[in-house]
């Protein structure tokens, strides 16, 4: 039985170094975050509650001391029971560490459809912006062309007008002229704007 204890040693070393590596990757893996904080192994095969390979591995490992100390005192019968249950662990820890990209998968597929979905908000709100913008610099372009009807409507008013209605001309001429100044500052505004959310 002493023999036996070794090779479960000797099992549980290379497991320890293969749990290192794949839990340094998943630390690394974006995929993992969404996954994390929940346990890898039920708590009817485990007591440990990890996100981590590492601590399961050492549970096996203070099981199996428990198992040569329940060995030299000859209580077999525990020691049976004892063994099965590090039998299963060992097994379910090494198809879970040969699973864990499988594991990672789905939690993968997942963080690129909510990557896919921020950029297609991101876009549509780019579109929609750009497409308000667009809508605001057509209706002030017409509001441009209005003023200058405007004013060639009353330019046309000068011929033969008298003196006091030339001076109401005159009066309105320069308020519309006004307008249409802060309407061609509008107008670069708008296309100043269009033209940096069209960039992102």
């Amino acid at each position: 039985m002493h023999n036996a204890i070794n090779k479960i040693h000797a099992i549980l070393d290379q497991l320890n170094v293969q749990a290192n590596i794949v839990d340094q990757q998943n630390k690394h893996s974006k995929s993992h975050k969404i996954i994390q904080e929940n346990d890898i192994f039920s708590e009817k095969l485990f007591l440990t509650h990890s996100d981590l390979f590492q601590p399961y591995v050492d549970e096996v490992k203070n099981k199996t001391n428990e198992l040569a100390r329940l060995l030299a005192a000859n209580k077999n019968t525990l020691a049976h029971t004892r063994l099965l249950t590090i039998e299963q662990q060992i097994s379910a820890l090494r198809n879970a560490l040969n699973a864990n990209s499988t594991l990672h998968k789905e939690p993968a597929q997942r963080l690129v459809a909510i990557k896919s979905r921020r950029y297609k908000k991101a876009a549509q709100a780019v579109m929609q912006s750009s497409h308000n913008l667009h809508k605001k610099l057509n209706e002030t372009v017409e509001f441009e062309r209005r003023l200058l009807e405007m004013i060639q409507t009353r330019e046309k008013q000068f011929h033969g007008a008298s003196v006091k209605k030339s001076k109401q001309l005159t009066d309105e001429v320069l308020a519309i002229h006004q307008r249409l100044g802060r309407c061609r500052q509008a107008i670069s505004k708008l296309e100043r704007e269009i033209a940096s959310a069209e960039k992102r």
